[in-house]
């Protein structure tokens, strides 16, 4: 088990549990403090990757391996990362073909 503030900007808010204070806006009907990154890997890997800045980014690529982060977008990223940032991550890690589904978005230019 990783150590949550191991090489993070010192300023930087964490959790108890050792999540940034600074995602709480992407994580609404959650209560923060209570969520363990090791056991909500996914939905810490989709938010942030969906609406981090660098800053958190930095600190997800510090928490979670490529592998992690590329299966969620592999898997689940075409319904849940807002475009723009679904194609990046794409290229970022090199993904070729990943799990489209027929789900139509509601709004087109999420």
């Amino acid at each position: 088990m990783t150590t949550p503030n191991v090489g993070l900007d010192e300023n930087m808010e964490m959790t108890p549990l050792g999540i940034p204070v600074s995602l709480r806006p992407f994580f609404q009907e959650y209560d923060l403090e209570k969520i363990d990154p090791e056991t909500a890997t996914f939905t810490v890997i989709e938010r942030t990757l969906s609406w981090g800045s660098r800053r958190e980014l930095r600190w997800l690529f510090r928490r979670y391996t490529r592998e992690q982060m590329a299966e969620v977008v592999r898997d689940a990223g075409w319904q849940l990362i807002p475009r723009y940032r679904f194609f990046y991550w794409l290229n970022v890690f090199e993904i070729v073909e990943y799990r489209k589904s027929d789900y139509q978005r509601i709004w087109p230019h999420h």
